[in-house]
């Protein structure tokens, strides 16, 4: 048993419509100190964040940008040295995943509060204290800070393209996996195991479920339910203090697919098609998932990730390799190409 379990977690969540213009209000409440520091990407910039920087001007002085262009450790590191001699106190990133995680794992280098303002809802990173950040060709999770307040516009992130927003339901679909491989090592291994974080994490997969044709429509409504249970799922990842309760078998098959597919999906849409399988291996209903995820138009199959089978056979072989330490149904030797060949076919994800 642990003798101390510290959670942390955001003190302000906003979701609305048309909120973007209030975030300097957002800010006076949470009594955010300058320098303030956007980080941001390219489009995005032209888009919304040179609006959001210009209206934060006239509350502080003090409110600067750097804009991004990819999720890595250099880039990361880019950053640091950019903004050494303006010593933010609060980061704002403004964005995708890029963005975000980057502005994540910069202000947790520099001590700096952080809040997270996500335009898409593909992953739930936009709540979590941890950052995907690629390095040594491959993406690694870092710990780094719980966003002190998170501010979606369900108006602006229903504009995003509707591929990020499948990509979404792809990663929350994804704690139906994620919690049972985390169960499974609690068991077989004696990992710590977290039953509200864990519940927390099912609840926001089982209510995409039930909302699913909302969903379907990409309506406002039906982002803000998408939007909801990303933050959710982010939050069940704060009080667990690491990223089981959202990632399994299944982020491990999409991590693998980045390392040596040619040309990879959208990482929600490829732990979309793992959470398939895995549940197929965990022994869950399987085909529901699939039906979910086909009826928001995310992909099920290779083909529609775009991607050869024999990439996704070999991502099934390695994906244990990934992360050694992290137990899940794949075990520590993981499957044989025969029966990873097998799976892929009775799942129809390859032919």
């Amino acid at each position: 048993m642990l003798r101390e379990h510290v959670i942390r977690l955001p003190r302000m969540v906003v979701v609305g419509q048309d909120i973007i213009d209030n975030i300097p209000v957002y800010l006076k409440d949470l009594r955010a100190k300058e320098p303030i520091l956007i980080v941001t990407g390219p489009h995005v910039f032209n888009i919304v964040a040179n609006r959001v920087l210009e209206i934060i001007k006239d509350y502080y002085i003090n409110a600067k940008y750097v804009i991004v262009e990819k999720a890595s450790i250099d880039e990361a590191n880019k950053v640091l040295e950019k903004i050494s001699s303006l010593r933010p106190q609060t980061v704002i990133g403004i964005g995708g995943g890029k963005s975000i995680d980057i502005a994540k794992y910069v202000s947790s280098k520099i001590g700096a509060r952080f809040i997270s303002v996500p335009t898409s809802a593909s992953h739930d990173g936009i709540a979590s204290p941890f950052a995907s950040l690629k390095g040594s060709g491959r993406a690694t999770s870092f710990r780094a800070v719980v966003p002190d307040a998170i501010i979606a516009d369900v108006e602006l992130i229903s504009k995003a393209p509707k591929r990020l927003l499948r990509a979404g339901v792809g990663d929350i679909i994804a704690k139906f996996t994620a919690v049972a491989d985390w169960r499974l090592s609690h068991k077989l291994r004696g990992e710590y195991y977290g039953e509200y974080a864990a519940s927390l994490a099912l609840l926001s997969a089982k209510h995409i479920v039930s909302f699913i044709d909302e969903i379907s429509r990409f309506s406002t409504e039906g982002v803000r339910i998408l939007v909801e249970a990303l933050v959710s799922s982010g939050i069940a990842m704060c009080i667990a203090g690491s990223t089981r309760p959202a990632s399994g078998s299944e982020h491990l098959f999409s991590h693998a697919l980045d390392m040596i597919a040619p040309k990879p999906a959208l990482h929600g849409e490829q732990v979309g098609v793992g959470t398939i399988m895995m549940s197929y291996l965990h022994g869950m209903k399987w085909s529901r998932i699939k039906r979910v995820l086909k009826r928001v138009g995310a992909p099920t199959t290779a083909h529609e990730l775009g991607i050869p089978d024999k990439y996704i056979i070999e991502a099934l072989l390695i994906a244990p390799r990934i992360r050694p330490e992290r137990y899940t149904i794949l075990g520590e030797k993981g499957l044989t190409r025969e029966a990873a060949i097998e799976l892929a076919k009775i799942t129809g994800v390859i032919e």
